[in-house]
Parts: C-alpha cells; sequence; structure tokens
C-alpha cells in the first residue's frame, strides 16, 4: 500500500510530495500548492545514554525499556540513533550491551532504530576535567580482549568507541577498531597534538562531544580542541543544549567543521524529567537546574551529559542564528549518514529508494519549529494531538 506525505523541502523550501512503499521512498515529486507544513528526513542522535526517565546503561536495563527510548525518541523525530554505554565496570556494561542487542533481535522497530551502539569509555583519561562525569573509579587502559567481548555481547552491532589516544595501546587499538568499519571518536582526552594525529593516521574518525569533557582551564594554545577542531579528517559531535557550549562556541566549531559537523543530544535519562537532585548509574549526585542544566553537584562546572533532547538543540542552532533551520536538520540527518556510510542507502536524506524515515513539522516566525509527525520505516509512529487541521 502507498503512503504520501507533503510538506516544504527542508532546504529548498519547495513544496514535495513524497511516497512510500514496503518502508521505501518511490516516488518525490514537486507539487505546486501552498502549505505551512515542512518535511525532512528523520532525526539521527549519534550519542544518546538514555531519556525521559529510561537509563541505557541501568544495571537492570530491560528489552522493555530500550522499546520505551525509541518511542519517546519519535516523539522528538528521531528515527535512527546510537544507544551508549559509558564507562562503568565490565558487567554492567557487558550486560547493557548485550540487552540492546537482544532488543534489536525481539522488535523490528528498535532493529530499525538502532544504528549501532557506541561505547563511551572506559578507556579514557582519569584525570579531572577531561574525564568528564565518567567515574574514575571504573576508569581503564584499552583492552583488545574486552572489546572483543563487548562485541560479541553486542552481536556484531558494535559501531563506534570513544577512547583517548594518549592511554597505553590506545593507537594500536583504534587501528583494530578502523580494520573492522568500527567508528573509533576521539574524546573524554587530554592528547597532545601530536596524540591526536596519531589517532587520525591510525583510523580515527570523529570527535566525541567537541569541547566538552575537558578541562575547565586549559593552555591557550595548542592544545587538544584546537588540534581537533583543526583537524579536517574528524567529523566532531556537538552538543547544542547551550550549557554544554556557549553559543558563540558552537558557532565557531560549526562553521569550521562546516560538512563534517554533526549535532547530537548526549542526553541522559534525566532528559524530560523535573528539576531535582538525582543518583544515578553512572555518578552518585547530579543536579537539575530548572533552566535544564545537568551538572555534579559536587563540582558545578561539570556537566553530567544532557537534559535537552536533540530536537530541542537543533531548535537552539535555529533560534539563535548560526544556521537555518534546514541547515541544523541537515547536521542531525546527512551528517551523520554521511559518518557511517549510511548515506549510500539513501539514509539522511529523502530520494527514490531511501528509507522512508521522515518528520512532518511545522516552523515557526523565530526559526522554532513543532514537530507534527514522525515516520519510521514507512509507518506513523508518532502524531502530534493537538496540530492543526
Amino acid at each position: 500500500m502507498t503512503k504520501s506525505w507533503a510538506g516544504r523541502h527542508w532546504l529548498t523550501g519547495q513544496t514535495i510530495n513524497v511516497s512510500a512503499e514496503g518502508g521505501k521512498v518511490v516516488n518525490v515529486e514537486r507539487i505546486y500548492q501552498q502549505t505551512d507544513r515542512w518535511i525532512a528526513p528523520g532525526l539521527i542522535d549519534v550519542q544518546l545514554n538514555g531519556i525521559g526517565g529510561y537509563d541505557l546503561n541501568d544495571t537492570e536495563l530491560t528489552i522493555d525499556t530500550v522499546k520505551q527510548i525509541v518511542g519517546v525518541l519519535h516523539r522528538g523525530g528521531v528515527t535512527r540513533f546510537c544507544p551508549t554505554v559509558v564507562t562503568g565496570p565490565k558487567e554492567r556494561m557487558l550486560h547493557c550491551i548485550r540487552t540492546i542487542a537482544a532488543a534489536c533481535e525481539a522488535d523490528p522497530k528498535v532493529a530499525h532504530a538502532v544504528i549501532g551502539i557506541h561505547v563511551e569509555g572506559p578507556f579514557i583519561a582519569s584525570e579531572d576535567g577531561p574525564r568528564g562525569a565518567h567515574n574514575l573509579k571504573w576508569v581503564r587502559d584499552p583492552d583488545w580482549q574486552e572489546f572483543l567481548e563487548w562485541h560479541e555481547a553486542a552481536g556484531g552491532r558494535l559501531r563506534k568507541v570513544t577512547l583517548a589516544p594518549e592511554k597505553p595501546g590506545a593507537i594500536a587499538f583504534i587501528e583494530q577498531l578502523h580494520q573492522l568499519g568500527i567508528v573509533a571518536s576521539i574524546g573524554h582526552t587530554a592528547a597532545s597534538e601530536e596524540h591526536i594525529q596519531a589517532a587520525v593516521r591510525a583510523g580515527a574518525t570523529m570527535s566525541t562531544h567537541l569541547g566538552n569533557g575537558a578541562h575547565p582551564y586549559i593552555k591557550r594554545h595548542p592544545n587538544y580542541i584546537w588540534a581537533q577542531l583543526a583537524e579536517d579528517r574528524l567529523w566532531a559531535g556537538l552538543i547544542p543544549d547551550g550549557f554544554h557550549l556557549p553559543m558563540s562556541t558552537l558557532k565557531v566549531m560549526i562553521r569550521t567543521k562546516s560538512s563534517k559537523a554533526i549535532l547530537t543530544s548526549d542526553a541522559v535519562n534525566l532528559a524530560g524529567m523535573p528539576p531535582g537532585r538525582y543518583t544515578t548509574h553512572i555518578n552518585d549526585d547530579v543536579i537539575l537546574e530548572e533552566s535544564g542544566f545537568l551538572h555534579l553537584a559536587s563540582t558545578p562546572d561539570i556537566l553530567a551529559g544532557s537534559a535537552t533532547p536533540l530536537h530541542i538543540g537543533i531548535q537552539r542552532v535555529a533560534v539563535s542564528g548560526i544556521a537555518s533551520l534546514g541547515e541544523a536538520i541537515t547536521m542531525a540527518t546527512k551528517h551523520p549518514a554521511e559518518l557511517f556510510g549510511l548515506d549510500q542507502q539513501g539514509i539522511g536524506t529523502i530520494q527514490t529508494g531511501s528509507p522512508a524515515d521522515l518528520i512532518v513539522y511545522e516552523q515557526h516566525p523565530d526559526r522554532s519549529w513543532t514537530i507534527l509527525e514522525t515516520v519510521s520505516n514507512g509507518e506513523t509512529v508518532y502524531e502530534y494531538s493537538n496540530q492543526k487541521g
């Protein structure tokens, strides 16, 4: 059965009609009619730790929790994502990886949504600042045997690993990741420029949340932020929540990285939760301010992940004037698809033959937006209940 959606193209503004059948786009044609609706590819979040009270790093993570997360993401227009397992005890990390893989096996919607698992840590800098909110007692040196255990638990679904290239054995580890086709991403690092260059030569292709997981105060130059920003071969994950990066810094990073800038949420389970003091599985004590700022209770200038969903971060980029809404959407669709080579399947765009992953939305005069409908694999998985007729 053929289904269709009409709206203004997210970049050109021309009204198009998108037809889909069997989960694939079968036709995209320009139509000449006025509409206040827009249409864009489904969003891709390359780093998500949890959302809406659901935690991907819970010691008792279940298949149902992973399913619930996919449902929450659909409400924010996210149709693909990388569930992120962070630094923790070996047993907990394996449990979370194994459960995410099992959820993919159990539910076709989850399997469609999950690009692959991202493991962030535990092979990161141990010092305060670069370690970020990761718990020191679980930080360790790169261990290929431990990676192989993750790989087996994931059933081949590992797609990205974040590590610090200055750690003992990290460069050889990156080379092995590259040989397996897994994205090696530099993050939570205090690396020298030489270490960063060595990592890129070994096959590292990304910076995880560039500008964060860093010392609050560092030498003005050279430093590990400038070195990654200047490296044209590195994609840059950027958190546009307004707290991880000042908007002026975010603007410079987006303009510098250009076609390799990727907007990501780095959302944790507290995203969408009320303000307050919380105990999490990653940190003993964190505070979620009314403004949405989430930080360690003991160190207010160290963030504890983001409490802002991706679609709100995209809106902040647009409202601030850093980019148009369409350009901001592209940084969370086409760019992450290219990072993983998914653009070869038409993911991250809307064209004949691409998966029918779409969002229909209203764009407001101040560049904010309201997502009206999310389509995943050709099926409507979310509709805004108060949308205009």
